[in-house]
């Protein structure tokens, strides 16, 4: 048991090792569709190595907004994560709600085996909780860059993960499998690696249940597309302008 541990996580390791994720000043934006009306935008931004708890870190934000004039539907969302320099778990998250006022964090203390999670409202504390764990957990965002850094493993993998002041879990089977994909932004088919999974939560736009993922056939692993199921229903997450020195989406081969 314990050499097939090891080996694990070698293999891991290898699989990590050869990835460039994390690349600082990274800025992806997608746009969040649901049976062709666009519902809103998600930017993705790696500001950098910087320090949470005493340890380094990187630091990635997420931008969610919705399109003005959708009914029902009003959301202005920033999300901070400190994650370890693997992104395979968290160090620290916050997320402001800027319609609501609402403003969470998440302290993960893995020295004492805690997480803690605050809640304010208009600047008045309204939750405080503490999980002890056994194990890393991984924020609603930094579990995106989890897959990518895991993309190649090839295996299926449960990974720990906290959402709205829970803790459940992330399934994702990696399939390695080779695709093209298609999507407006890029005049070609894209060379990308399909996977799915189980999103054992709720997230920000209702996201949970089964979904299907395409990451670009390549070092940088950028997210190309995604199928998820939100409150409305299935909708469609796809890559429409990237800043990232040096890159391009792949192209598929013919």
């Amino acid at each position: 048991m314990v050499m097939r541990l090891v080996t694990l996580l070698l293999a891991l390791a290898t699989i990590v090792g050869r990835a460039q994720v994390l690349v600082p000043g990274e800025e992806l934006t997608y746009r969040v569709s649901y049976i062709g009306i666009e519902l809103g935008t998600i930017r993705l931004v790696n500001e950098g190595r910087q320090e949470a708890l005493g340890k380094p870190a990187v630091k990635c934000k997420a931008l969610i907004d919705s399109r003005p004039g959708i009914p029902f539907l009003s959301l202005h969302v920033v999300y901070e994560s400190w994650m370890e320099p693997t992104a395979l778990a968290s160090l620290q998250f916050v997320a402001q709600n800027k319609e609501s006022g609402e403003y969470t964090k998440y302290t993960f203390d893995y020295d004492q085996r805690r997480i803690s999670t605050a809640t304010w409202m208009d600047r008045q504390k309204t939750d405080e909780r503490t999980f002890h764990i056994t194990r890393k957990y991984v924020d609603g965002l930094t579990i995106l860059y989890a897959a990518r850094q895991l993309l190649y493993s090839k295996r299926t993998a449960w990974i720990p993960t906290i959402v709205r002041e829970d803790t459940a879990w992330t399934k994702i089977n990696f399939t390695g499998k080779v695709v093209p994909t298609t999507i407006d932004a890029v005049p070609y088919p894209v060379r990308t690696v399909y996977f799915d999974g189980e999103a054992n939560w709720t997230g920000v736009y209702g996201v949970t249940g089964y979904f299907e993922g395409w990451f670009s056939d390549d070092d940088a692993r950028i997210p190309i597309k995604a199928k998820m199921k939100l409150y409305l229903g299935s909708a469609d997450i796809e890559l429409i302008s990237w800043k990232r020195p040096g890159w391009s989406p792949p192209a598929a081969k013919e």
